[in-house]
């Protein structure tokens, strides 16, 4: 066995900064908490090269006395507790006393304060755990620290920091959350001598909310508020409009400290879904006050976990508070249009709703069907309805005038022209499903069909999404993704870690089929779209395919996020209750028939269900 070594000073210094700073954004967020625990009003953040290379935080607050300037950056050195009985009743964001020696231990750091009760300031400089200098300087009340050259003297921990944009992105993030749980304060965050954030002194978490995420987020949330016997919740919750497909926007604070806790979302999460069918996660900002004695902030050396005395009891604290929120929200609502149901009933008037009519070249499906011998019967089956004119075409009047764009991608031989590819190409396609004969459509949903003894049921959203999906994923294999040009380009507005994730990752928004340009600081001008999608929900596709790129990471390849762009981008699919005619559903059908995986939609679900003859004589007792 080898023998037990006693680690140096300098090692175990290096070693205490790695649990406690993980990249810049944690210097800062340890930085900020010291200047809201000096009771300041005003805190400016200035950073380069996403922390890497500066990082200047000052505030306003009671400043260090100057005989404390250097014990500050002693190990465990700390103002805010003094024996281990204050661990259960801390009342503030810091406590350890670890903060400023792991920071200066790994950094060159110059620390200037002033308190209220001294004439001038005082100056310390370290670098890399050395002092260099102390000295007395003019200061203002308050206390300015600089670090510069973050982890220069560990170059492992260097190799781990993502780009100075993505390092840049979660400072701004984390200021953001910092500002919220302190809306009282005002924070500054100057990037590269930009201002990223500014936010004013507010009692009012309403204003902050918006001032932070924007008028459009602010017009979509509920506040909630219920008070237990230990704790007390309050927040806003958003609804679906601005649901998203990651956490991002997922708040949670005890006792004003921000952290992450999974019991704590999961109960909003579950009271949200009560009432809200949706897929993606609720936006929320919550606080959470609780007596420090039955909460452990002492569980990670970042303070980001927490741990309640009765986990319970706190998970159906927040569950109700949310959950009778939006039923009071729902109530109201539906009070209102009660109120004035009556006057809308007296004046509406049945409407008929009205076929979706597509523009199809039917011949092309002959000319498809024809490669495989066995479906001659599905030929007969389409000219025996009596639609073509004396060229083979279906006049668009035997189908209907209007035009429905989204089957045919607004290309009229659009069937014809893949089928002439095919051709081109010598490339023998080959049915994946019998020939089916068309019955009808049920519920504007399902398209009834039947081959020889079989039942079939087909999802006509599924099915469309999935062909759209194919055909969208090997246009951009092939790098031939058809765009059109929007008549009036689309504004879309990005937090700043979101527009980090588009710069990243361009070149993919690009391949597939967008034409984008940056509009100023983290909003971007989306010009051109896949000709097939249009601009339902832009805005929200746009937002979708970021969230996904960033649920993907960066060891993904370049075909799995083309793929997910491919799958929400199908959204432009038709839609469950879009009526369509006997026409347009053969069109729909036989499409589907020929795709390389007809059987599911992108998302997993089924696209077809069968059944037997067998099956359905069984269900009407016909055969036992």
């Amino acid at each position: 066995m080898k023998k037990i070594n006693l680690l140096n000073e300098e090692t175990s210094n290096k070693i205490a900064a790695g649990e406690v700073l993980e990249r810049p954004s944690s210097a800062v967020k340890e930085l900020v908490e010291n200047a809201i625990d000096a009771h300041s009003k005003v805190i400016t953040i200035e950073i380069e090269e996403g922390g890497q290379k500066l990082i200047r935080v000052s505030d306003d607050g009671d400043g260090i006395d100057s005989e404390d300037i250097e014990i500050a950056f002693l190990p465990h050195a700390t103002s805010k507790i003094s024996s281990i009985e204050d661990i259960y009743s801390i009342n503030t964001l810091g406590f350890r006393g670890e903060a400023l020696p792991s920071i200066a231990a790994v950094s060159h750091t110059i620390l200037k304060s002033r308190s209220k009760d001294s004439q001038g300031g005082k100056e310390i400089s370290i670098s890399g755990g050395v002092k260099n200098h102390i000295k007395d300087v003019g200061s203002s009340i308050g206390t300015s620290i600089e670090v510069k050259d973050i982890f220069y003297n560990v170059p492992a921990r260097q190799k781990f920091l993502k780009s100075s944009q993505r390092e840049a992105a979660l400072i701004s993030d984390i200021i953001n959350r910092l500002a919220l749980a302190h809306s009282n304060i005002s924070f500054r965050l100057i990037n590269k001598g930009k201002k990223v954030i500014n936010t004013y002194s507010t009692e009012n978490l309403f204003d902050t909310i918006r001032n932070i995420y924007g008028k459009n987020t602010s017009d979509n949330i509920i506040k909630f508020e219920k008070h237990g016997d230990i704790a007390s919740v309050y927040g806003y919750v958003g609804n679906a409009e601005i649901s998203r497909g990651s956490r991002n926007n997922q708040s949670v604070f005890v006792n004003k400290r921000y952290i992450k806790n999974k019991l704590i979302a999961t109960a909003v999460e579950n009271a949200v879904k009560s009432f809200l069918m949706i897929n993606k996660y609720p936006f929320f900002v919550l606080f959470l006050d609780i007596y420090p004695e039955f909460v452990d902030v002492n569980v990670h050396p970042t303070k980001s976990e927490v741990k309640f005395q009765n986990d319970r009891e706190i998970f159906k604290l927040v569950f109700d508070a949310v959950h009778d929120a939006i039923k009071d929200s729902f109530k109201d609502n539906f009070d209102f249009e009660m109120e004035n149901s009556m006057e809308l009933v007296k004046d509406s008037v049945p409407k008929v709703r009205e076929n979706i009519q597509i523009p199809i070249d039917l011949k092309s499906y002959e000319n498809i069907v024809t490669i495989d011998n066995k479906t001659n019967s599905s030929e007969e089956s389409i000219k025996g309805d009596n639609l073509y004119d004396n060229k083979g075409n279906v006049p668009l009047e035997n189908i209907n005038s209007s035009v429905y764009e989204k089957i045919s991608q607004g290309n009229p031989n659009y069937y014809s022209d893949v089928n002439n590819n095919l051709n081109e190409s010598k490339e023998v396609v080959s049915p994946k499903f019998p020939a089916l004969r068309i019955i009808g459509q049920y519920h504007n949903t399902y398209i009834l069909a039947e081959s020889l003894e079989d039942f079939y049921l087909i999802d006509q959203h599924a099915a469309h999404e999935k062909i759209l999906f194919e055909k969208y994923t090997k246009e951009i294999i092939k790098g031939s993704v058809s765009a059109q040009i929007l008549l009036t380009p689309e504004i879309v507005e990005m937090s700043p870690e979101d527009f980090i994730f588009y710069v990243e990752n361009k070149n993919i928004f690009s391949n597939a089929g967008f034409s984008i340009e940056v509009f100023g600081e983290n909003t971007v001008s989306i010009r051109e779209v896949p000709n097939f999608l249009g601009r339902p929900q832009l805005k929200d596709l746009f937002s979708a395919i970021i969230d996904n790129l960033k649920n993907l990471g960066s060891g993904d390849t370049y075909e799995v996020k083309y793929n997910k762009i491919a799958t929400l981008a199908c959204k432009a699919a038709i839609k469950a209750n879009d009526a369509l005619n006997i026409e347009e559903m053969k069109a729909l059908v036989e499409q589907l028939r020929y795709i390389d995986e007809p059987f599911n939609c992108p998302h997993g679900r089924p696209t077809i269900i069968k059944m037997a003859l067998y099956e359905v004589e069984k269900k009407f007792k016909r055969i036992q």
